[in-house]
Order: structure tokens, then C-alpha cells, then sequence
């Protein structure tokens, strides 16, 4: 379940512009596949959220979803943690960034490979301990790699390091489910700095997950 809050944010944490750190909010929708006995693809696909908004600003982001159980994710950049609130419990747990219990074994890249929302894109495909994941992006929609040195749960900083872009489509495959994300809107906007901090009188625990 861990790597599921990881894969939700992992997918929107890069967004920028070419002259500048994109600044607004882009929606994805998100297809999973289960491969649990006992949980099917439209229940994980509710748990996960279907859909889901991703707001980004200066190295911060939150994203919010539609989920069952899955509620939403801010990563705070000054802290280094993503913070995940779940539907079934009032504390909101936190990550470490800098952790990284995965490890990437190779990253390949092809180039030109499918066109999302009028945006060529590049594919990579990297192979990892937990499985093989592929992303595709545009080189009109870059990130600054400096801003997230230090993240490097579940191999973030290797996949930005090398593309310096935000994917607009995500192909994940582990033992445990399938995830396709993929890009429906850009839209770019001023936002308040306020979206991204976690309210003063939260109850914070360490996630178990």
C-alpha cells in the first residue's frame, strides 16, 4: 500500500515550463489492474481514486482524489516528506523522501515515442528491484532536477535526473497490481502557497505502510 501513495504522487511531482517551474493543475485519470485475490480492479480503482487532481507550485505539490480510501498527498519540499491522508483515519502519515527501499537495475530511453494532448513524447522505461515502470513526457514540460536532490524514495531523483520533465503517462507493473495514468488537462494558474501546507493542528504519525 505504501508504494501505491508513492506511485500516486510519483506520477505529478516534475511539472514545469520551459522558461519557468510550471505553476497549476493538471488531471490524470488512472486505470489499475489488481492482482490480489481478493480485490478486484474496480474496487482498487475506487480505494486509488479514478481520477485525480494535481496542483504544483515552486517544488510543492498536493494532489486530491476521487478515492474511497485514498484522500489525498501534499509533498512539502522544505521538509523532504510526503504527507498522505487516508479516509479511515484522522492522523495524516508521513514519508521520508530521502528513504529508498527500491533500487533502479537499468533506465532506457526512446524517443518520439506517442503524442498525449498535442505533446510529442519521449518514453522511459526504467527497470527496477520492485518492478518495471514507464513513463512518457515532453521536453516542453521540464522540471528543475535541483529541487528534489534529496528525493529519492522509490527512485524519483533517477527518473528526474534523467528526464528533467513531467510524464504525462505512467505505465506501472508490480506483483501486487498494474497502474496506467494518463494526462486528460493542462491547465496552467496561479496558485496560493496556502494549498500546500499541512494544517498547524494535524496529528502527524510516522506511516506504517
Amino acid at each position: 500500500m505504501r508504494q501505491l501513495f508513492f506511485i500516486i504522487g510519483f506520477l505529478f511531482l516534475q511539472a514545469a515550463a520551459v522558461a519557468q517551474p510550471f505553476e497549476g493543475k493538471i488531471i490524470y485519470e488512472n486505470k489499475y489492474k489488481s492482482k490480489l485475490p481478493n480485490v478486484t480492479d474496480e474496487q482498487l480503482t475506487a480505494m486509488m481514486g479514478g481520477k485525480q487532481d494535481y496542483f504544483v507550485k515552486s517544488g510543492n505539490y498536493k494532489i486530491a482524489t476521487s478515492g474511497s480510501y485514498f484522500q489525498w498527498q501534499i509533498y512539502v519540499n522544505k521538509d523532504n516528506k510526503l504527507y498522505n491522508k487516508l479516509a479511515s483515519s484522522e492522523s495524516i502519515y508521513w514519508i521520508d523522501a530521502a528513504s529508498n527501499p527500491d533500487a533502479v537495475i537499468k533506465a532506457d530511453i526512446k524517443k518520439a515515442a506517442t503524442e498525449i494532448l498535442g505533446y510529442t513524447c519521449d518514453e522511459i522505461t526504467l527497470t527496477c528491484k520492485s518492478g518495471v515502470q514507464k513513463y512518457y513526457y515532453s521536453s516542453k514540460l521540464k522540471a528543475d532536477a535541483k529541487l528534489f536532490t534529496n528525493f529519492k524514495y522509490q527512485n524519483f531523483y533517477e527518473y528526474i535526473s534523467r528526464t528533467q520533465a513531467l510524464p504525462l503517462k505512467m505505465t506501472i507493473e508490480t506483483p501486487q497490481f498494474s497502474l496506467e495514468s494518463v494526462a486528460t488537462e493542462v491547465k496552467p494558474m496561479t496558485l496560493d502557497a496556502k494549498l500546500f501546507t499541512i494544517p498547524a493542528d494535524a496529528k502527524l504519525e510516522k506511516s506504517p505502510f
